[in-house]
Order: C-alpha cells, then sequence, then structure tokens
C-alpha cells in the first residue's frame, strides 16, 4: 500500500501518514485557515491531493476492514458524546440517534437504561438541578427515552420563558432609566434657559426699571409695617417706649413726691400748734 500511494504521487504518503494539509494564512504571527477566495493554485493542489489520498484508501479498504474502521469511529464518539454549548435538546438528540443507529447497523446496539444514563451524563452543568430531580423522582430502569426527551425539552421551554422574562425586565429597567434621564436633562435644560433669560432681562432697561421698582415697593411696604406709637403719635416705637410717656411718669411722680412731703410738713406743723395750748 506503501509503494502504490508513492507510486501514484509521493506526497499521498505523507498526507496519510501526517494528515490532510489546509491552505494558511499568517497575520501579525497568528496563523488561521484561509478563505476560499484567496486560494492560489499551490492551495488547489494541496486540495486535490487530499482528496486523492482519501480516494485511493476508500478504494483499496474492503467492506469489513471498512465497517470495522467505522465502527472504532462512532464508538469514539459515542463514549465521548457531550452537549455543546448554546445546543438545544433537539438537536443534540437528533446527533445523538444518528451515532446510536448507526452502530447499530454495525452490530452494536445499548439498552434503553444505558441510553438514559448517557443523555444525562453528558448534558451541560447548567442542567444539573433538573437531572438530579429526574433521578430522584423517577426509576431509570424503566423510564422511556422518548419520555427523557419529553421532560428535558418541557424544561428547556421553561427556562427560556424565564429567561424572556428577564430579559424584557431588564430591557424595561434601562428604557425607564434612559427616560428619567432624559426627563431630568430636559429639565435641567429649561432651568439653564430660564436663568440665562432672566438674567437677560435684569441686564435690559426694562429689567432694572423693574428691579428699581420692587425694591422701592419692598421699602414702601417695610416703612408701613413699622409700629406707631399711640402716645406721640410716631413710627418706630410703641407706647410703652415712647420718651414722651416716660417724661409724663417721671413727672408725676414728682408731683405725688412734693405733695407726700407737703402733707408731712403740715402735719407737724398742726401738732406743734397743739403742743403749744394751754
Amino acid at each position: 500500500m506503501t509503494i502504490f500511494l508513492q507510486s501514484l504521487d509521493y506526497q499521498l504518503w505523507h498526507i496519510v501518514i501526517n494528515g490532510p494539509r489546509m491552505p494558511t494564512r499568517t497575520i501579525e504571527g497568528v496563523v488561521s485557515p484561509k478563505p476560499e477566495n484567496e486560494y492560489n493554485d499551490n492551495d488547489f493542489r494541496m486540495l486535490q491531493l487530499n482528496s486523492k489520498s482519501k480516494h485511493v484508501l476508500f478504494c483499496a479498504v474492503g467492506p469489513n476492514e471498512f465497517n470495522r474502521i467505522l465502527f472504532i469511529m462512532l464508538d469514539h464518539e459515542y463514549e465521548l458524546f457531550l452537549m455543546h454549548d448554546n445546543e438545544s435538546i433537539s438537536d443534540m438528540f437528533t446527533r445523538f440517534t444518528t451515532i446510536i443507529n448507526s452502530l447499530k447497523n454495525l452490530g452494536k446496539s445499548y439498552s434503553n437504561q444505558e441510553l438514559v444514563r448517557k443523555i444525562l451524563r453528558c448534558l451541560l452543568k447548567s442542567w444539573t438541578p433538573k437531572v438530579t430531580a429526574i433521578e430522584e423522582a423517577k426509576d431509570l430502569s424503566t423510564l422511556l427515552l422518548e419520555q427523557l426527551l419529553g421532560f428535558l425539552m418541557a424544561h428547556e421551554t421553561t427556562m427560556k420563558n424565564h429567561e424572556n422574562v428577564e430579559v424584557k425586565k431588564k430591557k424595561k429597567t434601562i428604557a425607564l432609566k434612559a427616560s428619567r434621564e432624559e426627563s431630568e436633562s430636559e429639565e435641567d435644560n429649561d432651568i439653564i434657559l430660564i436663568s440665562k433669560q432672566f438674567k437677560k432681562f435684569l441686564k435690559s432697561q426694562k429689567g432694572k426699571k423693574a428691579l428699581k421698582k420692587k425694591f422701592s415697593q419692598d421699602e414702601e411696604s417695610n416703612k408701613v409695617e413699622e409700629p406707631t406709637c399711640y402716645e406721640c403719635k410716631k413710627t418706630g416705637h410703641f407706647k410703652n417706649e415712647c420718651p414722651n410717656l416716660k417724661k409724663k411718669e417721671r413727672f408725676h411722680k414728682e408731683q405725688i413726691k412734693k405733695k407726700n412731703e407737703h402733707s408731712k410738713k403740715k402735719k407737724a406743723m398742726v401738732a406743734t400748734w397743739d403742743d403749744r395750748d394751754p
């Protein structure tokens, strides 16, 4: 087989040993697959050799060997089978069913219990609570694979509904916050505009006159509000604080004092005359 491949094209044997070679490109030190629209003649030559080596192997391998190789590949896929990120339950079951049906055609079959346990083991970590609930509530030895599919799809629908509700709440919160910020911004703009207009009005002649008139009215209002004395009829103090009233009180007290002294002198003189009588 080695000689046959080398006789066709020496590079075919290297492709079989080392694997197919794909066109690549290097950008800033990073190697990545080259897009098909950038393929050149050497790239097409490389791909042609890959296809040719596969064709030779398919033609050289008999039916028994081919089935044995295919069985090994499918069994490897079954043992390493896992649910992909962001993959739906339906898509996962489709991949899983394709593998087990192909193995069944090659003579390898699994019991329903083995398939159920395999599915429960291959789910993502986010499904752990549901897996635990199924293992505790159901008898895995009698649970059919179709029933398990129904439970998982129903739970998937519930989780999506919850996610949609949370997304709507977040969008509503963001929209409300943006609306409040916009409203506050409009109010701030209105205040700034009014402030500018008021300052402009004060700088104008009308504004100065209105401001002067306002101060005059305030002064007159303050004057009207000043207290009036009922004694002297003057403003600025009450009657009990009036200087005239205090003068009158002092004069009245002096008159009473003089009257009392005169009365005392008179009584003393009367007493003296009474002592002189025989």
